[in-house]
This record gives structure tokens, sequence and C-alpha cells, in this order.
């Protein structure tokens, strides 16, 4: 029985490995791990530190150059997820917190694209996103 003991704690601990790489690839334990801390538990941001996700994420998708901000941002850019992950938490953060927003026929985004725009961070975040959200003012008035 000694000799089953090892085989048994060796099954034991590739399980929880397993499981432990399972729960990192989940976009949601991502958010808390990665984005929470900002953005806060429901994504409602922090007035004047960290921008709301609700209602507000999907617009950029409507305007150019808005679906390479999402990615450029900072926290996306220099996250220290893999270029799977990001993508993956991008299409998650879209349709949690933003789903009405999300444009008809939205391409989710994929490891190539994350990987290709991520390398090019936003020199003035800030300007950017001022002009983005005016670009949206202009589409969609209503916003």
């Amino acid at each position: 029985m000694s000799r089953r003991l090892p085989i048994m704690l060796g099954a034991a601990l590739a399980v929880a490995a397993l499981s432990a790489a399972a729960a990192r690839a989940d976009p949601r334990l991502d958010y808390v791990l990665q984005c929470r801390g900002c953005h806060g538990p429901d994504g409602g941001g922090a007035p004047g530190a960290a921008p709301s996700f609700r209602g507000q994420l999907g617009r950029f998708l409507s305007v150019p150059g808005g679906r390479e901000y999402l990615i450029r941002v900072p926290g996306a850019a220099q996250s220290e997820l893999d270029d799977a992950r990001t993508a993956a938490l991008l299409n998650w953060l879209l349709h949690e917190f933003s789903p009405d927003e999300v444009p008809a026929g939205f391409p989710p985004y994929d490891a190539e694209e994350v990987g290709r725009e991520r390398h090019h961070p936003l020199i003035d975040v800030q300007a950017t996103r001022r002009e983005l959200l005016e670009a949206i003012s202009v589409h969609d008035p209503a916003h």
C-alpha cells in the first residue's frame, strides 16, 4: 500500500495542476485578478481613475481605431496575460459589461490580433480616448 501512496499523491497533484490551469484560463477569474482592482467588481470603474466598462466598452467598436484602442490601453497591452487569454478577456468584457453596445456581426478578438496590436502601446491614452469618445458622440449622438 505504501507504493500506491506516491501514485495517488502524483495523480492528485496532476489534477490540482490541471484545475489551476483551467481556472487561470477563465476570463472571469482573469478579470478579478487583472482588472477588478481598478474597474471594480461590477465594471463601474472609479471616477477620475479608471473608466467604467458598463454600457461603454462596446461603443468603441463603432468607430475607426476603437477596436485597436481596447487592445492598446495599458491594462491590456501590458497585462501579464498571453495574447489568447487577453483576447478571451476582451471578448468576455464586451459581452459581460456592454452587450447592448457591441455591434451586430462583431468579429471576436483573437490571439493574433491582440499580439499584433499590443506591441504598439498608446503614447497618450487620455488624448486617444478623448478623440474616440468625440467620434463616438458624432457616430451616435444619443450617447
